[in-house]
């Protein structure tokens, strides 16, 4: 778990902003909205481009050095290599996507592995109720399973068309289009499946625990 004065982790202006706006609880609108009748959640606007935020790394990952580790409680204990990545069933998704910074961008066209085929793969165990997600740059966060298993979430390497660059999280990040933007993992290194929660970069800095966008759970009580 990532603490705040983890050196590790460089206080970058972007940092120190948004730790502020969980403070001051900015974008917060009071607004609710129904995720099945409105699309656009509460204190969003629309954009045509693909914002960058990160924490001011940009690892360079090849793929002919990239590895993912799917561990902890599971029955099946897995190491992909790019080649076993492919390997894996593909499956294409056309999805939104809401950053907690009020961005939210429509119809974007990724390829990738659903998370629910990696479910079968692994088989989580009994015990398996959250997921924690590590990055090529040490960045963490966390999800329920229940999250992670939604029926659009993936692992995705393409988008519109074209291989994931490396300053949207190339060559794979994790896509979880019904929670903020900052639990989709970029440059995904590791799933670990626990039994208990465990919050990561973001989430012991004042944002929330889990991000429902139409919630607006921006920031933590």
């Amino acid at each position: 778990m990532s603490e705040p004065n983890d050196p590790d982790h460089p206080d970058t202006k972007l940092t120190r902003t948004k730790e502020s706006w969980a403070r001051e609880g900015r974008f917060l609108t009071g607004r609710h909205a129904r995720p099945e009748t409105e699309r656009l959640p509460p204190g969003q606007h629309l954009v045509k481009n693909w914002p960058v935020l990160d924490l001011g790394l940009l690892p360079q990952v090849d793929e002919s050095q990239w590895k993912l580790t799917i561990n902890g409680a599971v029955e099946n204990v897995q190491v992909w290599d790019w080649a076993a990545f492919q390997a894996q069933p593909q499956s294409e998704e056309v999805t939104d996507i809401h950053c907690v910074t009020t961005w939210s961008r429509y119809d974007n066209h990724w390829k990738g592995v659903l998370t629910r085929d990696l479910l079968e793969i692994v088989k989580p165990k009994p015990e398996a109720g959250f997921v924690v997600l590590s990055s090529y740059d040490g960045y963490t966060t966390n999800l329920s399973l229940e999250d992670f298993a939604a029926p659009d979430a993936m692992l995705v390497h393409a988008w519109e068309g074209q291989p994931l660059t490396a300053e949207h999280g190339g060559p794979v990040r994790l896509m979880v289009p019904h929670l903020y933007f900052w639990k989709s993992a970029k440059w995904l290194r590791g799933i670990e499946f626990r039994n208990r929660d465990q919050p990561g970069f973001w989430e012991v800095r004042g944002y929330h625990n889990r991000g429902d966008p139409w919630a607006e759970e921006r920031y933590s009580d």
